[in-house]
């Protein structure tokens, strides 16, 4: 069976690519990876909700953004500084090695934040701006579009598991009844996915309301 470092590796690889790691499996591990992959589309749903701007400073904001330091090595934010939020709309940034401070200061301002960050010697401060109701709304439509697009992928994690099982059983490596009993726990991994993908959507929806 494929360990799950292994397949996160190669998940990682080709998930944004729109491939299906592919290749003779049983229907355990066809199971494990369709639940794997399912996990990995939620984590990267929460971590794109993350970077959405509401009109509170959250640490969460820029802790993944890429930063390319030490002349050309690519790094998250967390890994490079102590962010921390003095005040309700500001977060101060202070890097671990002061030659990073540029390169940090220009990954804040390539982002999607939108948000000019003002350098203090070896301090960054990225002051939040509070965001007004048009825009909380435009913010709120993204998050949806965001939590549509995470269940697509679901759905074709599901269709690319189920078809597996297809496979299996016309070669005969599988029977009717485990063809059966494994389309049944992909749609619980489907049906958990979904559950949980809404969950994530409806509480940064609230997040951007709440004034």
């Amino acid at each position: 069976m494929v360990g799950p470092a292994a397949w996160m590796a190669t998940w990682m690889a080709t998930w944004m690519a729109g491939e299906f790691p592919s290749g003779t499996m049983s229907i355990e591990e066809t199971l494990f990876e369709t639940e794997a992959a399912m996990e990995k589309a939620e984590e990267y749903l929460v971590h794109e909700l993350a970077s959405v701007r509401t009109g509170k400073a959250s640490p969460s904001l820029v802790e993944g953004i890429e930063v390319e330091a030490y002349g050309g090595t690519r790094m998250r934010l967390k890994q490079l500084a102590v962010i921390t939020t003095p005040e309700p709309r500001l977060l101060v940034i202070q890097p671990f090695d002061a030659s990073t401070t540029k390169d940090i200061e220009k990954a804040l301002k390539e982002s999607k934040l939108g948000i000019n960050p003002v350098t203090d010697g070896k301090i960054i401060r990225l002051p939040i701006p509070e965001l007004s109701e048009d825009r909380r709304k435009d913010m709120v439509r993204s998050v949806k579009q965001m939590g549509e697009e995470a269940k697509v992928r679901i759905r074709t994690l599901r269709r690319e598991g189920i078809d597996t099982g297809k496979k299996l059983k016309a070669s005969g490596d599988l029977s009717e009844d485990g063809l059966r009993d494994a389309e049944a726990e992909i749609q619980k991994l489907t049906d958990r996915s979904v559950t949980s993908i809404e969950k994530h959507v409806s509480h940064k929806e609230a997040e951007l309301m709440k004034v």
